[in-house]
């Protein structure tokens, strides 16, 4: 999700530098429930998704990997490296919380083929949000666990990585890990044009930043704002 994207990488941002994920995209005035041709749009994914892809394992089974940790909203994200949603059934991210159910899921087109928000699906393009290209890696953690991080693309760059390729070797460099051996996975987030739906109803509208009907845990991040 875009909301639990946002959080997850303004978590590492504003704690480092300006703006990692998020840029200015056209000011949203909409309300966050569906308007119009929208309400087709929300219905037709809710019914979908949910039935493809209810649980956490669902999304494993079907290419999606975690990267983040539980964000202030309760959401987990998962994502399948396939950046170009072509259809309302190919979410490029979902979200779920702590126990495996789907709260809700990402759509995205790349600003290399889009340099303008997209019109797709009946959804207003004010709804889309622009983000900056950027590398995530998972680390291997204690007892099985992984660690999930991001950096900025220019200071991935800097390191001497090929951020179109982005290697393990260069964020042991970077001092990110201590060793290639302990880098899962390491990939690039282009810049894209990214839009937040949730799955799980919410009644402050499938458009909404957060959802009143989850409730994060403990151990979820704090926004920074």
């Amino acid at each position: 999700m875009l909301t639990r994207l946002t959080y997850a990488i303004l978590a590492l941002t504003f704690a480092a530098a300006p703006a990692l994920g998020a840029m200015p995209a056209p000011k949203a005035t909409l309300p966050p429930t569906p308007q119009g041709t929208e309400v087709a749009f929300v219905a037709s994914i809710q019914k979908d998704l949910m039935a493809r892809f209810p649980t956490a394992a669902d999304a494993v089974k079907a290419g999606y990997f975690r990267y983040t940790n539980e964000d202030s909203t309760g959401a987990i994200s998962y994502a399948n490296l396939h950046w170009q949603s072509g259809s309302p059934q190919e979410p490029s991210q979902l979200w779920y919380d702590v126990n495996g159910n789907l709260l809700g899921a990402d759509f995205s087109v790349l600003q290399s083929t889009s340099p303008a928000p997209p019109k797709l699906w009946g959804v207003d393009y004010r709804r889309w949000v622009s983000f900056r290209e950027h590398v995530h890696y998972i680390l291997v953690g204690p007892n099985g666990t992984e660690i999930y991080g991001a950096t900025r693309a220019k200071k991935f760059a800097a390191a001497g990585g090929n951020v179109d390729d982005p290697q393990a070797a260069t964020l042991v460099k970077m001092g990110k890990a201590k060793s290639v051996a302990e880098v899962k996975r390491v990939f690039l987030f282009p810049s894209l044009w990214d839009l937040i739906v949730w799955v799980k109803t919410n009644p402050n509208g499938a458009f909404a930043e957060k959802n009143p009907l989850v409730i994060p845990s403990a151990n979820a991040e704090k926004d920074d704002m």
